[in-house]
């Protein structure tokens, strides 16, 4: 019960970002170029599809260790480009960075030790490992 607990909140909390990557794509896009982004609007949109399909991957557990695979390449892609702290001179920007950046460093961890676990889940559609 714990895991599908887990589950819904990480599946539904990637699955919401996804969706918020469409719902708000000319200000993302904005942002992304900002940050120098290459095809600000295809990144943006892009990765949106990553982490939709990625959410419902865990909500569902259909394919969920491709879903979470898709997970890590958005998080390995969009975290040093996007949450560049290092680079960044406001200290109060350089904090909401920061907190990003190591945000997406947790989520990898729990994308990583899903990975590691065995199926099917409760509750799950498992299709494909």
């Amino acid at each position: 019960m714990v895991l599908l607990i887990g589950r819904i909140i990480l599946g539904g909390y990637f699955l919401y970002s996804g969706i918020h990557h469409f719902t708000s794509l000319e200000y993302l896009t904005g942002y992304a170029r900002m940050k120098g982004a290459p095809a600000p609007k295809a990144a943006v949109a892009g990765s949106g599809v990553l982490l939709v399909l990625g959410g419902l991957s865990l909500l569902l557990g259909v394919l969920p260790m491709v879903g979470c695979i898709l997970l890590l390449i958005f998080l390995a892609g969009v975290s040093p480009m996007m949450h560049d702290f290092w680079k960044v001179q406001d200290p109060q920007q350089r904090v909401g960075e920061m907190i990003n950046f190591t945000k997406n460093l947790a989520l990898a961890g729990a994308l990583l030790m899903i990975l590691a676990m065995p199926g099917p889940w409760l509750l799950s559609l498992w299709i494909g490992r």
